[in-house]
């Protein structure tokens, strides 16, 4: 069973008086454990299949399934408790919480999981040596630098160990000494945990790590290359 699979997604928005087809019949799947990127230039509807796979939007036609489950026929109650229990983000621009510190960012999806406050801090300690952070958990993110707080983004995603996730231009504010770090972490996690990787990207970089590399333009796949294969 696929983790992720899209069958005929159709994604229109209305801006200014016009639509924008941002997802034009889209058929793409994702097996449990891959280590992929969606790439293409901006507009071409990577970000938007992401949010899409995240149930952050709603598609306007089509199948979008998440673990086998019909996005479309879940309540919002029930997309959230998939998002919380299946799914972590990881952004480009961090989205850490400011006036919490780096294990207080890492142990909140745990705490809205409803677990123990000292058990959460536990397994976010925990989340936060396997990206390197050891010795940094009472830290604020104003406090870490960019390549840091990505981390830090990494292992709180990472910490309520979900089937997937997924990576939004993940390196688009960080130097390529520090990106190329943070893609090593991820790809050794995820040969570790097993968790499946999906990326949007238009860093080369990136695409160089993937192992599965599809390219979208004007909302339709338009290739997609298997390496090894």
């Amino acid at each position: 069973m696929k983790v992720v699979e899209a069958v005929g997604v159709v994604k229109d928005y209305g801006l200014n008086g016009t639509v924008v087809h941002a997802l034009r019949g889209v058929n793409l799947g994702f097996e449990s454990g891959e280590f992929s990127a969606i790439a293409g230039p901006s507009g071409s509807g990577k970000s938007t299949f992401l949010h899409l796979a995240g149930c952050l939007d709603t598609l306007t036609a089509g199948v979008f399934r998440i673990n086998g489950k019909d996005t479309s026929k879940m309540t919002k109650k029930e997309l959230a408790l998939l998002r919380r229990n299946s799914i972590g983000f990881i952004f480009q621009a961090y989205n850490l919480i400011p006036v919490l510190s780096c294990i207080e960012n890492v142990a909140f999806p745990l705490t809205l999981l409803g677990m123990d406050r000292r058990k959460a801090a536990g397994l976010a300690r925990r989340a936060l040596l396997n990206v390197g952070l050891a010795g940094m958990e009472n830290r604020r993110p104003k406090e870490m630098s960019g390549g840091q707080q990505q981390r830090v983004a990494i292992a709180r995603a990472l910490v309520k160990r979900p089937a997937i996730i997924l990576a939004d231009e993940p390196t688009a504010n960080l130097d390529s000494q520090t990106g190329r770090g943070i893609l090593e972490t991820m790809l050794e996690l995820n040969k570790k945990a097993g968790v499946t990787f999906i990326f949007s990207t238009h860093d080369s970089m990136v695409m160089d790590f993937a192992r599965r590399l599809i390219y979208i333009r004007d909302g339709q796949i338009e290739s997609e290359d298997v390496k090894g294969a």
